[in-house]
């Protein structure tokens, strides 16, 4: 699978990272660069549901056929927002047929974030991701 550039960047990052209190360390590290939402941003229709820390999803598209979404996020959990900020790296700044078909689940494995997370953050992480996609498909249709 190729996958851009970026994407591969951050998975090279991570294989730097020799054990799961560093990669836990640098997801925390990304989820303190995040930007900040507005509070006004922070309210029930951002809020991704399915997840158990309280996270927030904000989405803009370009007018394209194929728009390119833009996503930012929040959470009140540091880990959570870490996991958001890698969520973001993944898929914002994409055409909306590229989002569809990245395939999170392979690269969050050559992350090694998979097997390290709780059940409850795993299902959060899918949320999010289950989210994102939504928001692809309804701009592509």
């Amino acid at each position: 699978m190729n996958l851009p550039q970026d994407i591969q960047d951050m998975i090279d990052d991570f294989a730097f990272l020799t054990d799961w209190e560093e990669r836990y360390t640098h997801v925390i590290d990304m989820g303190k660069n995040l930007a900040q939402l507005e509070p006004s941003e922070k309210n029930i229709a951002s809020k991704v549901k399915g997840c158990v820390s309280q996270v927030w999803l904000v989405s803009e598209r370009d007018g394209a056929d194929d728009p390119i979404l833009t996503f930012r996020g929040d959470s009140d959990a540091h880990i959570v927002k870490g996991l958001v900020a890698v969520t973001l790296q993944i898929f914002s700044g994409r055409p909306a047929s590229m989002i569809r078909d990245l395939d999170a689940v392979h690269i969050l494995k050559q992350l090694e974030l998979d097997e390290h997370l709780s059940p409850q953050r795993s299902n959060g992480l899918k949320a999010m991701i289950g989210r994102i996609k939504l928001e692809a498909e309804a701009a592509l249709s």
